[in-house]
């Protein structure tokens, strides 16, 4: 890591030099034999993290992506117009015909349109260029089928990684030891439904493909005259290396990768537990993420949310384990019921004597009463213990592709909305629900173990075939289990509490005495990184006195964010409407979401420019009785990614037209201006820089 942060300077100062590295890695991913050992399309995204953070221009980077990948694929093209026949005779090093075979048939099913579509495909990427050439394909369609492939390509994978490194400061929470599954959940949760097509309709043939390059890649290295006296020389070592690679027996192959497993998701909560302890900046980003998500709450999406978090309560995990247990019985497949209960108690215990040693309270947004500790989730931990060893009974005996890959996915949706449900309703932080998850995974991990151990020994077709008598008895189990949970779900409305916030009771002489600590003088990022200096305190009678303040001044009170706004907003920005009281994206300080935000249209009169602040209520009371108000002030110029506006840099100047516009109201009666923070410049979570003086203005507004 320290490399990579001494090198980074580097390429801030030599953009062309990594301009040049993202076009010969994109040519180098698809030229045939190299593409398969260069993990192009990994370090395009790493660039595309770079790019976020300012190093690499995007739109240059996009383009030299796509004209390497272009140059690439025109190379195998050539290639294969020359040497296509001779290659798919006789392989190309550790390529064999047999796979050149595949992407034929994959060209013949296909056509013209097979090379756009193979760009997204790794392991066939390598080869349709190539194969194009060889079939002769026609220049112009395979130009412009190609190069579509490219933009849509460089485009992927280089706005995945600009887009998750504008999350940096989350990501930089779990770097340590989680921070690579977080970023691939990241990737392929934006392409779940299009991996999951692919993987029903192709994922057989692909894994056929990788099973083969394995092999021959096996087999060259096996062959090789100086592996061959190494293995001589340590012929014990290898061959207790054999052995645990033996695919065919459990103590080979399969307890080697369910080891692997296991150890890896130990290391992995046993990296939350540390952050947990330690009161890192994992806890801070739990705060604020529940402060965050309690902003989206509405009683319609409670209702659904509750049923969702239903599916990992004990009475409904009961019922559907009786269930799962009858069905196992039904199909005489006897052997997977002690690992199930295995799965599911191991999970249970371990989630409860993890409680009382962490004694973690919940957070204050719970939306009800829960009356155990907070971390792990003991909801997350079940739905991956529980639903997560059902998905491996069916994905290990279902015949058909088809149904393994629709009940892995679903499996996933399942775990997945119970995890978000519990941090919806605000009853758990988000790592108590990747510990939860993690728990689940050691003791599935577990139970899969003994299951294939139990199998091991007892061998036999597992494959279920369908009877009509099993087939009445399984749907009338099921019916019934889904029944009796539609009736506990009905009728669970646990209570709701009132939202804790506790009021303006601390009275101050002066309200500057306010800001005990320098990071109360700071708008926060969701980890509590440090944003922009607050520019106003407003001592006002209450909350409606602020808003007919700003309304006199003319700004309008910002709608709250809903899907309705949201909809709306997208809607003014995509065609530069007006829209008033646009949403505002939201803003942390002291790890409290802004209670209040105004806008004022700008002179272009449509939601993607306006002038905007946010107001925060502290719990302090001036010496007059009067509340507190902090808040900042910025003009946004533009809308980025669609998603959120940016901001100008020059913050000073809209503090100052926010404040003319409050004394003209004539409710102001008191200024004072003071040095609030030295003059400084930084970056908001969204990247955009600012500048400042560092000064603030106090108003008291008139009774």
């Amino acid at each position: 890591m320290n490399f990579i942060q001494s090198l980074l300077p580097a390429i801030e100062h030599f953009h062309i030099i990594g301009y040049g590295i993202a076009l010969l890695v994109a040519l180098l991913e698809t030229t045939i034999v190299v593409g398969y050992i260069i993990p192009g399309s990994t370090i395009i995204l790493f660039m595309g993290a770079l790019a976020a953070k300012g190093y690499f221009g995007l739109g240059d980077l996009l383009l030299f992506a796509a004209i390497g990948a272009i140059i690439g694929d025109n190379i195998n093209f050539l290639i294969g117009k020359k040497y296509g026949s001779r290659i798919f005779k006789k392989g190309l090093w550790f390529i064999k015909p047999a796979h050149f075979k595949k992407g034929e048939r994959f060209f013949e099913r296909h056509g013209s349109k097979s090379v756009f579509i193979g760009r997204f495909m790794p392991g066939t990427k390598e080869t349709l260029s190539l194969i194009a050439g060889t079939f002769n394909m026609k220049r112009l369609p395979f130009m412009t089928w190609d190069a579509l492939g490219a933009a849509g390509w460089s485009l992927l994978w280089v706005l995945s990684g600009y887009f998750f490194a504008q999350s940096l400061d989350i990501a930089r929470i779990w770097l340590t030891r989680t921070g690579f599954l977080l970023t691939i959940f990241f990737v392929l949760s934006i392409l779940f439904y299009l991996l999951k097509i692919i993987l029903i309709k192709k994922g057989k043939d692909y894994f056929l493909f990788l099973s083969s390059v394995w092999q021959s890649v096996k087999q060259a290295v096996v062959e090789n005259p100086e592996v061959k006296k190494i293995t001589e020389r340590h012929g014990s070592l290898f061959l207790f290396l054999r052995k645990r690679l033996d695919k065919k027996r459990f103590y080979g192959l399969p307890l080697t990768l369910l080891s692997l497993a296991f150890f890896y998701a130990l290391a992995l909560f046993g990296g939350v537990v540390e952050g947990i302890i330690n009161s890192g900046i994992i806890v801070s980003a739990d705060i604020r993420t529940e402060n965050l998500l309690a902003v989206f709450r509405s009683a319609k999406l409670t209702k659904i949310f509750f049923w969702i978090t239903a599916l990992g309560k004990w009475q409904v995990v009961l019922i559907f384990t009786v269930a799962a247990i009858l069905i196992l019985w039904v199909w005489r497949k006897k052997s997977y019921i002690a690992p199930l209960l295995l799965s599911l108690v191991g999970g249970g215990a371990f989630t409860f004597i993890g409680k009382i040693i962490f004694h973690r309270a919940r957070p204050e947004t719970a939306l009800y009463l829960e009356n155990s500790f907070s971390f792990p989730s003991g909801h997350a931990t079940i739905s991956v213990a529980f639903y997560g060893f059902l998905a491996y009974c069916l994905i290990r005996n279902i015949k058909k592709w088809k149904y393994k890959v629709d009940a892995l996915f679903t499996t996933l949706v399942v775990i997945l909305l119970i995890g978000f449900s519990r941090l919806y309703l605000g009853v758990h932080y988000v790592s108590d629900i990747w510990g939860g998850y993690l728990a689940g995974a050691i003791w599935l991990i577990i139970a899969i173990s003994l299951s294939e151990y139990l199998l091991s020994k007892n061998p036999k077709n597992e494959t279920i075939h369908l009877k009509t008598k099993k087939k009445f008895a399984t749907l009338g189990i099921i019916v019934a289990a889904i029944g009796l949970y539609a009736v506990f779900a009905v009728n669970y409305h646990p209570p709701i509490l009132a939202p804790l916030r506790v009021e303006g009771k601390m009275a101050v002489n002066n309200a500057m005495t306010v800001f005990k600590t320098d990071r109360l003088r700071y708008t926060e990022t969701l980890s509590g990184a440090r944003q922009e200096p607050l520019s106003f305190i407003i001592v006002a009678k209450n909350g409606q006195q602020l808003i007919d303040l700003f309304k006199r001044a003319g700004w309008k009170l910002a709608d709250k964010v809903d899907i309705f706004s949201v909809y709306k907003i997208a809607g003014a920005s995509l065609f530069k409407k007006s829209y008033p009281q646009a949403p505002m994206t939201p803003d942390f300080w002291n790890s409290e979401v802004h209670d209040f935000g105004f806008e004022k249209a700008a002179k272009s009169n449509n939601a993607r420019v306006r002038h905007h602040a946010r107001f925060w209520k502290t719990n302090y009371l001036a010496e007059n009785g009067e509340n507190i108000y902090v808040g900042t002030a910025s003009f946004d110029g533009g809308i980025k990614w669609w998603v959120t506006h940016k901001i100008n840099p020059d913050i000073d100047t809209e503090r100052e037209f926010l404040f003319n516009d409050l004394k003209k109201t004539g409710m102001i009666i008191k200024v004072e201006k003071h040095q609030f923070v030295s003059p400084n410049f930084g970056s908001n979570f969204s990247g955009d820089l600012f500048f400042t003086d560092g000064k603030l203005y106090l108003l008291f507004v008139k009774k």
